[in-house]
């Protein structure tokens, strides 16, 4: 097989399987993952809650795939700033963007922006210790509103609900557990648009509610029915099925008198932020489930006295330069991954794969099938990719050498990862590691 150079940008799960499949599928090819980040792995090690340590197996495997040599990883590199479209062509026959999605999609309600309204997606990148966000969080509410019916809603709700010495076997940045450690919250309550059978909520994620005996967890009666389009996604579905027993568990379940409280509303959908300088409530309108799945706004209004709300409405692409996008969709327009121009003709060598081809939507299993579609568009146009001269593959870590990136290698992110390691061993926490924070002390510790 011909020699074939590609550099995939993004690091996380997307990006990687893709690595993984071409060089199997391909086996001339080489890749080189680019990573903004002085880290690897992308939402699965700063989008997933510290005390999901089955996560960690995912890592594994993602570790023995960026562990082969003919993967090369090059992180702390920024697209678009260190290198752009132009000088990936130069370097490389072909380019797979998988940078995923880590913005909060936009919620269109009045004082949505008001001081103690937060999106969600920001408030995952601070608890899971992303070096780029704040080091500290305003956590000073006592009653929190949480918008959403997803796990990412949950994952929210369970942070701020849980007491803080209950993450202390898993690998929360020390930041992390002093702010949580402050948290006032006692009231946390999740409000989802649609009713029992409708919401995405994983059924382990829903029943991971209670494992604290600090948080009771209240399902209230008012908006839970049943439609006809439930009653058949109930029948369907296992996972429905799951889900709605594990409501109808926590309804029936007297609460405990625990300190902390995770309370879910369904069929509410948010109408207004309610406060003046700051959050001060949350309105919901009561919903009527029409039968079809779909629900209708009512104007029966509920008004729930907050001083903080988090909007998990789901995440969002952001636009990568050089690269069309579709704002309204919020993904690369593409057909079978591959990049489609503004006259819809697909761009040469150009490729895309995960939530920024796709949408925030899909487990790792549909990943691993969207980066397969991806490679096997990529491999059935090689014989149409120019071959011009290559330089040596040495040429782009030169070229971001001479301007000034500090590259961070695979063996770099392996002594940041043996220093996390050293780190949680010593922590005297029964942790396997703690994840450090700063960008500066992450590269400080990956240059060692």
């Amino acid at each position: 097989m011909r020699e074939l150079r590609v550099a995939v940008v993004g690091a996380g799960p997307a990006g990687i399987y893709a690595a993984d499949i071409l060089t199997r599928d391909h086996p001339g090819a080489t890749v080189d993952i680019i990573e903004r980040l002085p880290a690897p792995y992308g939402l699965v090690r700063y989008g997933v809650a510290p005390d999901h340590p089955r996560i960690k197996e995912i890592i594994k495997a993602l570790h023995r795939v960026l562990s082969r040599d003919e993967i090369r990883f090059l992180g702390n590199v920024d697209y678009g700033t260190d290198l752009k479209l132009d000088d990936l062509r130069r370097f490389y026959d072909a380019v797979i963007f998988a940078t995923g999605a880590v913005a909060d999609r936009p919620l269109d309600i009045p004082g949505i922006d008001l001081p103690g309204s937060h999106g969600a997606a920001d408030f995952v990148s601070w608890y899971a210790g992303h070096p780029d966000v704040p080091r500290t969080w305003p956590l000073d509410a006592e009653s929190v509103a949480v918008i959403g019916a997803g796990n990412v809603a949950l994952d929210v709700a369970r942070m701020l609900a849980k007491p803080a010495d209950e993450q202390l076997t898993t690998e929360i940045a020390a930041n992390v557990y002093d702010g949580l450690r402050a948290n006032r919250a006692r009231d946390v309550h999740v409000f989802a648009r649609r009713g029992p059978a409708q919401i995405k909520f994983s059924p382990m994620e829903l029943r991971e509610l209670s494992h604290s005996p600090d948080v009771d967890v209240i399902v209230h009666p008012e908006g839970f029915e049943i439609d006809e389009a439930g009653q058949q996604a109930i029948s369907g579905n296992k996972g429905t099925r799951l889900v709605v027993d594990t409501l109808l568990r926590y309804l029936e379940t007297e609460p405990t008198g625990a300190d902390h409280r995770i309370h879910l509303h369904l069929c509410q959908a948010p109408v207004r932020v309610i406060g003046a300088d700051r959050v001060e409530g949350l309105r919901t309108a009561r919903t009527e489930l029409q039968g079809d799945g779909t629900a209708r706004t009512t104007a029966d209004y509920t008004d729930t006295p907050v001083q903080a709300v988090y909007r998990a409405v789901g995440y969002l692409s952001t636009h990568l330069p050089d690269v069309p996008f579709d704002h309204a969709a919020g993904v690369v327009p593409h057909d079978a991954g591959r990049v489609l121009g503004l006259d819809g003709v697909a761009m040469p060598g150009t490729y895309v794969t995960g939530w920024i081809k796709r949408g925030p939507i899909g487990l790792i299993g549909h990943t691993k099938s969207d980066a397969a579609e991806t490679i096997t568009s990529l491999l059935a146009d090689v014989d149409g990719i120019p071959r011009p001269e290559m330089p040596a593959r040495s040429a782009v870590v030169q070229h971001l050498a001479a301007r000034g990136v500090e590259v961070v290698t695979w063996d770099g992110w392996q002594l940041l990862d043996a220093h996390e390691a050293a780190l949680g061993a010593a922590s005297g926490r029964d942790a396997e590691r703690i994840k450090v924070v700063p960008r500066e002390d992450m590269l400080r510790h990956a240059r060692r």
